[in-house]
């Protein structure tokens, strides 16, 4: 289920009446970080960008937790409750509610693993109520936004970056993304021989095929942000690169300012005009501009120089990378083909032989593989 939120609770900091206090250290907390040292940690570099971007001082945002905070858009953050069972089934002082903790437990394991976009700060499951029941809370934030702050709160984009997006009315982005965390759990379950009764739907099983081709998805979608990242990278290298071969050219015409005749530099002596006289007034000033001009661009040479090497060592690392990235979405696109061919065949045997005894030999299988 998805709950409000009440991190004080979920700490047990304060305790409701359905609480048993001499079961609380049965409990496993997680994490609980304070949300605002999240806020910061997200989008305090993204606020600095956003801020130094804006020419009225009514568009800068002082505090970007007080923005969301108190703004209708998005939430500060999000829960998602897990419980398998009920306390007639899965009671917390029985051997089943002990079996229940440890699936729990390994659900949680890979959790953040597979929702990158969903930064958790506080995650706890609890014992000390009548069922087992994990809270899992977060803060959903994109990057690589156009509008806004780069780096923002927003659960569409991280359920979207996730592969979830396009979603309807009866099955939006978050019911997408929530029945993908439930299949998950059902996996967990499998493997300590609990199988999932979808009590009250008539929702099929997600096959594990189209769970793990979801998840490609996701890491297709996240890859090719970075790739775009990375060209945006290398363009701007590419420009600084350009950008130098002007001062280049300044410096040359500064050069050419001053004859290759040395004789052309030095004005002839004026008629009973003194050596002193000549050396003091027409001599030395030439002198000295030739020499400021001569250190002026030995300097400039000498930046220029350094600047070229590191934009060049920049653009190469980038190039790299970028080869990396790409190299990693072939793969994974060629990973996501293959899993919707499994996924078609499964379905095909799912039509010959009926789903529920697909499902056995697909479960008999994993155990097999398992033992």
């Amino acid at each position: 289920m998805v709950g409000k939120g009440s991190v004080n609770h979920n700490s047990r900091k304060f305790k409701a009446a359905n609480v048993d206090g001499e079961r609380t250290d049965r409990n496993i907390d997680y994490c609980n970080e304070d949300i605002k040292a999240v806020y910061h940690e997200l989008f305090d570099s993204a606020l600095e960008r956003y801020n130094a971007k804006q020419t009225r001082d009514d568009r800068r945002i002082e505090d970007y937790y007080e923005k969301i905070r108190s703004g209708k858009q998005e939430k500060l953050f999000h829960e998602l409750i897990l419980q398998i069972g009920d306390k007639d089934n899965m009671g917390a002082v029985t051997e089943n509610g002990e079996l229940a903790k440890q699936v729990l437990d390994e659900y949680f394991q890979h959790f953040q693993e597979r929702n990158p976009s969903l930064r958790v700060f506080s995650a706890h499951l609890h014992m000390d109520e009548a069922t087992p029941h994990l809270h899992i809370d977060f803060v959903p934030f994109t990057t690589g936004s156009k509008r806004g702050l780069d780096t923002r709160v927003s659960l569409k984009q991280a359920l979207a970056t996730l592969g979830f997006k396009g979603g309807t009315r009866g099955m939006t982005e978050w019911n997408q993304w929530v029945q993908a965390e439930k299949q998950a759990l059902a996996e967990v379950m499998l493997n300590h021989g609990i199988e999932w009764e979808q009590k009250g739907t008539h929702e099929k099983h997600l096959s594990v095929l189209d769970f793990e081709k979801k998840q490609r998805a996701g890491e297709i979608e996240q890859l090719n942000a970075e790739i775009e990242s990375a060209k945006t990278d290398l363009k701007a290298v590419e420009k600084q690169l350009n950008q130098t071969v002007p001062k280049l050219k300044n410096a040359e015409k500064l050069a050419q300012d001053f004859p290759d005749d040395v004789d052309k530099l030095l004005p002839e002596a004026g008629t009973l005009e003194s050596a002193k006289a000549y050396r003091e007034k027409k001599a030395k000033p030439v002198l000295d501009k030739a020499v400021r001009l001569i250190k002026s661009l030995h300097h400039s040479l000498m930046d220029l120089r350094g600047e070229n090497r590191e934009l060049h060592a920049k653009f190469d690392r980038k190039e790299n990378s970028y080869a990396r990235v790409s190299e990693h979405n072939k793969k994974l696109l060629k990973e996501n083909v293959e899993l919707r061919e499994g996924s078609r065949k499964y379905r095909k045997i799912c039509q010959a032989i009926g789903e529920d005894r697909a499902a056995e030999i697909l479960r008999a299988g994993k155990n097999e593989l398992i033992r």
